[in-house]
């Protein structure tokens, strides 16, 4: 059966448009995406736990991967496809990540909504999105799911 490539673009277009108007209901635009990913990354280069990690994974690659996140919150705000990254690969192996530095990630992110988000409702959109992200990459990167096998827990131990 052929894909009807125009109802194809209808429907992307159609998906583009509805969260363009939710995205200008919120407050959000590219401006707002760009200080948020400046100064989120401005506040990770700062962060005791975050920054070193962060550093050396980027040193010589800051405006590049600023690029890359401006991109991606673009992308999946106003639902444009244009961020074509692999996020999980990209954080596989970067040394010193550990499953409760995402925790902190959040923190810091949802600190940086609370001061300059134009909108409680456009404040809680992105951290609902960054937790599902959070989410993702923990699942991915420390899941093992031989621990929810029955067969590999131990019994609990009676005292």
């Amino acid at each position: 059966m052929p894909v009807d490539l125009t109802a194809r673009a209808a429907h992307v277009a159609g998906i583009r448009e509805r969260a363009q108007t939710e995205m200008e209901r919120l407050g959000v635009d590219a401006a707002f995406i760009d200080l948020l990913v400046e100064t989120f990354y401005g506040r990770i280069r700062a962060h005791e736990h975050l920054g070193p990690v962060f550093e050396q994974r980027l040193a010589g690659r800051w405006p590049d991967h600023l690029t890359k996140m401006k991109s991606f919150w673009s992308s999946i705000a106003f639902r444009t496809g244009t961020y074509g990254g692999k996020p999980v690969q990209a954080h596989l192996g970067v040394e010193g990540v550990y499953e409760g530095l995402f925790a902190e990630w959040l923190a810091l992110f949802r600190a940086t909504l609370d001061d300059i988000a134009p909108s409680e409702e456009a404040a809680q959109w992105f951290m609902a999105t960054a937790e599902r992200i959070a989410r993702s990459l923990v699942l991915a990167m420390f899941y093992n799911p031989a621990l929810d096998d029955p067969a590999n827990r131990r019994p609990m131990s009676a005292h």
